[in-house]
């Protein structure tokens, strides 16, 4: 894989660069909430822009229905990324038409324009290779070079991360080749003790990163709403939680190899409960109780790992050599369940060896507890993406990368 360093010793002055980052960015109307994808791809446009080079920035942003819609727009990406790079940055109101085509002409050496929402064009995400082809041949019209930087969607066989990169001479941006060197140190140059923290909503999420983990973790710890569906099958009575029913057997399966393999497999042994899901809007107080995990009444809703399991979390994780955490363990949206995740975060930091954050929502929950992002080995930009990367898939952005 050719990375951007070898784009810049070979001289990028007045080339028309096409970066495809993710600016795929929560939004409050029109407020970004989270710039932190944002923030990683500005040493890629920098180093760029700083060489001469023309540099055109592309992402998708939520989930239009593959035709213009202005709640996706990435107008305020745009005007965010213009602020971190200390200059204008224009910006395209479409993605191959008159605008894109116009803006694009327009820019001069150094200088850096962003077009609008790719899937604002039915063939970024077509299932049709020729329609993916057809869109992919209108985004090269618009550049002499593609580097491919928006680690958070190399998972998807999308026209701008698979099928450009085959029509343009082809690089890696600095976050995809740092996020590619955190990740093989996650899979092929481990350092043990090997723990991974796993938590969210559903178990289905994570059951074939779990199954891979089984082999090659020493420590799996459990949490958020996917804790419920192990605690059911071993037995446990968990209330009105979430719970995937159709997943015991598995999780049955899978609690055993941990055994059989002698991974340890950690569940919570307390939980906070309440009697209904929490207002996030309001966040008025909801006064949870806490219960051992073997006790959850029939009528609560378990939302949290409860105090005994974040000392018991922590001290799993005091001796890591290496650390991958990916999911809250609770719903840290809410000051009153944000304790479970704010202690494996902080176990994270006290850790002694080498910790990454999986992206998503673990990184979202980073920046909103107001943890110090600089103090973690790595906050990765794609929790989707991390996640397929550790059970062994091959993904198509970075296929075509290595094309």
């Amino acid at each position: 894989m050719k990375t951007i360093d070898e784009l810049l010793s070979e001289g990028v002055a007045g080339k028309r660069v096409f970066v495809r980052a993710d600016l795929n960015v929560p939004l409050d109307g029109t407020t970004i909430t989270d710039d932190g994808r944002i923030r990683a791809v500005v040493p890629t446009v920098k180093a760029l822009a700083d060489a001469g080079a023309r540099v055109i920035v592309a992402s998708h942003l939520g989930r239009p229905k593959g035709a213009p819609d202005p709640a996706f727009t990435l107008a305020p990406a745009a005007a965010r990324l213009g602020e971190l790079l200390g200059a204008d940055v224009a910006f395209a109101e479409d993605t191959v038409g008159t605008s894109a085509e116009s803006t694009v002409s327009a820019l001069a050496d150094g200088r850096v324009a962003v077009i609008e929402n790719l899937r604002f064009n039915a063939g970024e995400t077509s299932k049709d290779d020729a329609e993916r082809a057809a869109f992919a041949d209108r985004l090269a019209g618009l550049a002499d070079v593609y580097v491919g930087d928006g680690f958070g969607a190399v998972h998807r066989k999308h026209a701008s991360v698979f099928d450009l990169p085959k029509r343009l001479p082809h690089y890696a941006g600095h976050l995809i080749a740092t996020e590619v060197g955190v990740l093989k140190k996650l899979t092929d140059e481990v350092e043990r003790p090997y723990v991974v923290a796993l938590g969210g909503a559903k178990v289905s999420d994570k059951l074939a990163v779990i199954d891979q983990l089984l082999g090659r973790a020493d420590r799996l710890l459990i949490g958020g709403g996917m804790a419920y569906t192990f605690l059911k099958a071993k037995g446990y009575e968990v209330g009105v939680s979430l719970l995937q029913e159709d997943q015991i057997p598995v999780v049955k399966e899978y609690i055993e190899r941990a055994e059989k393999n002698g991974v340890e497999l950690v569940l919570p042994v307390d939980v906070l409960v309440s009697g209904g899901f929490p207002d996030l809007k309001a966040k008025a107080p909801t006064h949870p109780t806490t219960v051992a995990a073997d006790a959850i009444p029939a009528d609560q809703l378990g939302l949290d790992i409860g105090p005994e399991s974040r000392k018991l979390y922590a001290s799993k994780l005091a001796d890591a050599a290496t650390v991958f955490w990916n999911g809250p363990m609770g719903v840290f949206e809410h000051p009153d369940y944000a304790e479970g995740t704010k202690a494996v975060a902080q176990a994270l930091l006290d850790a002694p060896g080498f910790t990454v954050v999986g992206g998503g929502d673990s990184a979202a929950a980073v920046r909103t507890l107001g943890f110090d992002e600089n103090a973690f080995g790595h906050i990765s930009t794609g929790g989707g993406a991390s996640l397929e990367y550790l059970e062994g898939k091959t993904l198509p952005g970075l296929a075509a990368l290595e094309d």
